[in-house]
């Protein structure tokens, strides 16, 4: 008893110790990355001159917080962390997955829809009609644009195991199709829709042929060189798309011929409601939200067919896909045409959305935010992707909110400056205790008897 006692106090002791080697550790180096970005502001003055000052405060709270909290994680989370899972692989096989779900895991999909569909009366009731604009338009519209997006690449990355780091230029084509052809042709916004799908199909086609002998680094290299072409010519292609300055007055989506505008035909007149921006919003959140489903329910039954299998096959090992009979080229062109037409709705949505687009909209950056979600979520996983985009696009938007952190930070803090910050801090911390996603679990198309989900720790890393 007394050895054991002693034993566990010097394990304890050694914790404690590591914990503030590894809490100064932290804080040093958190000192020496944060010095030059947030511990010295540049400014300019009235003569157009480079001024920059010092901010000792700021800079040692992001300190303290680096080094307080690596100490927290040494000395009590992982120990407790550590116990905890000593004590359920006691209880419990390691691999085993609970046989009887419970009632909100079960139902889970039905009622995030209920809820999706209840969300703008019920901020409308809360907030009122203007006030709803900002929540239904930045923390709906914004968060499904991006379910969307990560769905389609989902098909690409997630089923067929192609890593595309040029999604966002499928994107780019719907959005300017939209616009121009909305311009030019005048044709209204369900009509381009699918149009817009279809060539955004095409030029997935387009990348398709080049890449079908690439894998793995050298075809993210090929698909962000197609991101970056498609983006270059977006901005000197200045006859047809007006380079830099953009496309502006794009045409709006419209309910049944009905514009949402200040005319007598318009929607507030003909319904007799008081004129204001929220309608076109929430009609706009339906319309995405549509989309959405149709997605993942496309998604779904292409999963259950011989062309979502060959897929799976092709993501898991490419020699023994070919060694069965699956046409390669077929299954990677179907992969890459199939994704990049929900990229075009997206993009055509977006375009009828902002009324304006630019190359701005379409950089690099936005192809890496969408892969992250995809993988943060769980590659293949439909509830997981969405989840990550509702914690990683909705956390970001509502860093703009925080304004309380001003008399944390000081009145020189910006909280939207920082959001790449942060997003990177929780994609780090995600992959840290979740390194399958946050859905880590999946269910097999293919199953004999019952339908069983299938753990992430039975597969390779990265593919749970």
């Amino acid at each position: 008893m007394t050895t054991s006692a002693q034993a566990n106090g010097a394990a304890s002791s050694g914790t404690m110790a590591r914990a503030l080697k590894e809490g100064l550790f932290a804080g040093v180096l958190s000192l020496g990355l944060f010095i030059l970005y947030i511990g010295i502001k540049t400014d300019q003055n009235m003569a157009n001159e480079l001024v920059w000052y010092t901010r000792p405060g700021l800079l040692a709270v992001f300190v303290g917080i680096a080094a307080v909290g690596r100490f927290a994680l040494v000395a009590f989370v992982y120990p407790w962390l550590s116990e905890r899972k000593e004590k359920k692989s006691a209880a419990m096989p390691v691999h085993d997955i609970d046989a009887k779900p419970s009632f909100f895991k079960t139902h889970f999909l039905k009622i995030a829809l209920v809820a999706l569909i209840l969300y703008p009366p019920v901020i409308v009731a809360l907030s009122g009609t203007q006030g709803a604009l900002k929540y239904v338009d930045n923390f709906g519209i914004q968060i499904l644009i991006y379910v969307m997006l990560a769905w389609g690449l989902n098909i690409v990355v997630g089923l067929a195991g192609l890593l595309d780091l040029g999604y966002v230029a499928f994107y780019a084509v719907g959005a300017y199709s939209y616009a121009l052809l909305a311009q030019n042709f005048g044709l209204s916004f369900w009509i381009l829709l699918p149009l817009a799908g279809i060539l955004a199909a095409f030029w997935g086609i387009i990348l398709g042929f080049p890449v079908l002998r690439l894998k793995g680094d050298y075809l993210a290299i090929v698909t962000l060189a197609f991101g970056e072409i498609i983006r270059l010519v977006l901005i000197n292609w200045q006859d047809v798309t007006k380079g830099t300055f953009g496309i502006s007055s794009i045409p709006k989506a419209t309910l049944f011929g009905i514009p949402f505008d200040a005319s007598a035909g318009g929607f507030a007149k003909t319904f007799g409601l008081p004129m204001s921006s929220a309608y076109y919003k929430i009609y706009l959140f339906y319309v995405i939200l549509a989309l959405c489903c149709l997605t993942a329910y496309v998604t779904i039954r292409l999963r259950r067919m011989p062309i979502g299998r060959a897929w799976e096959a092709l993501r898991e090992d490419e020699i023994a896909c070919r060694s069965l009979g699956i046409n390669t080229v077929t299954t990677k062109l179907t992969a890459f045409a199939i994704g990049a037409m929900f990229g075009g709705f997206a993009g055509s949505f977006f375009a009828a959305r902002q009324g304006f687009v630019s190359p701005e909209s379409f950089v690099f950056l936005e192809s890496a935010v969408i892969l992250a979600i995809v993988v943060l979520g769980g590659m293949g996983s439909l509830t997981g992707i969405a989840v990550a985009a509702i914690v990683m696009i909705g956390g970001t938007e509502a860093l703009r909110e925080m304004e309380f952190l001003k008399h944390i930070f000081g009145e020189d803090f910006t909280p939207e400056l920082y959001r790449m910050l942060l997003f990177g801090l929780a994609m780090v911390v995600v992959m840290l205790f979740k390194p399958r996603g946050f859905v880590g679990s999946r269910e097999p198309t293919a199953f004999l008897k019952e339908r069983k989900a299938v753990s992430g720790s039975f597969t390779k890393e990265g593919h749970g």
